[in-house]
Parts: C-alpha cells; sequence; structure tokens
C-alpha cells in the first residue's frame, strides 16, 4: 500500500510562483514512475507531468511547459511540481499519482490517468487575475 500526501497549494496572483510536493509511502520510491495531474471545476483530469524512477525521464503537458519543472528526491521520497508565471487557467485540484509497477510503458502511455495505481488527496491551486 502507497499513501501520497501533497502539500504546497494556494492562492497566488498571476504571474506567481508555486512549489507543490507530493510524500510518498513506500520501501521502493526510486522505482516509481510519478506523475502530476489536474482537474478544474467541471473539467476531465488531466495530466500535467510525469517522471520516470531515475528522473532522466520528463514529460509535461504543452499547456505547462517551459513554466513547470517536476523532479523528485528519492532519498525524501518525495516529489515535486515548481510552477511558475502561473496563469489563472491553471486554476484547478492538483493530484499526485504513482505508478507502483515500476516500468516506463512510453510518454503517450504514461500520460494517461489510468495507468496510475495510487493518488493523493489533492491540493488547490488557484490563480487571481
Amino acid at each position: 500500500q502507497v499513501q501520497l500526501v501533497e502539500s504546497g497549494g494556494g492562492l497566488v496572483q498571476a504571474g506567481g510562483s508555486l512549489k507543490l510536493s507530493c510524500a510518498a509511502s513506500g520501501r521502493t520510491f526510486s522505482y516509481f514512475v510519478m506523475g502530476w495531474f489536474r482537474q478544474a471545476p467541471g473539467k476531465e483530469r488531466d495530466f500535467v507531468a510525469n517522471i520516470s524512477g531515475t528522473g532522466d525521464i520528463r514529460y509535461y503537458a504543452d499547456s505547462v511547459k517551459g513554466r513547470f519543472t517536476i523532479s523528485r528526491d528519492n532519498a525524501k521520497s518525495t516529489v515535486y511540481l515548481q510552477m511558475n508565471s502561473l496563469k489563472p487557467e491553471d486554476t484547478a485540484v492538483y493530484y499526485c499519482a504513482a505508478d507502483t509497477r515500476g516500468l516506463w510503458r512510453g510518454a503517450a502511455t504514461m500520460k494517461l490517468a489510468g495507468e496510475y495505481n495510487y493518488w493523493g488527496q489533492g491540493t488547490q491551486v488557484t490563480v487571481s487575475s
């Protein structure tokens, strides 16, 4: 069983920055593919970014590329999402997700929410204009 706990959400003005953290339980965190997804009111849960177990593979949604950075610290079993130049359209609940199967199955596949078998409770990010 894996537990994921997100933190770092809040209210920020457009152009500002926030850094989300997701702390995971589990002794084999370095094998997990980790992802961030977000869901705005009335919309589907969308892919934001993901990172392989070693951190050498990272992908971003086009909407956040160049503004967001995903990283991980395997010694702390934590994944981060640094969000810069925030826009009102970034407002959403942000979810951390883990795929514990330990195999990167390609960029297209790993952007799918259904590929992740553990989820955090979510943290609200609100960007005011």
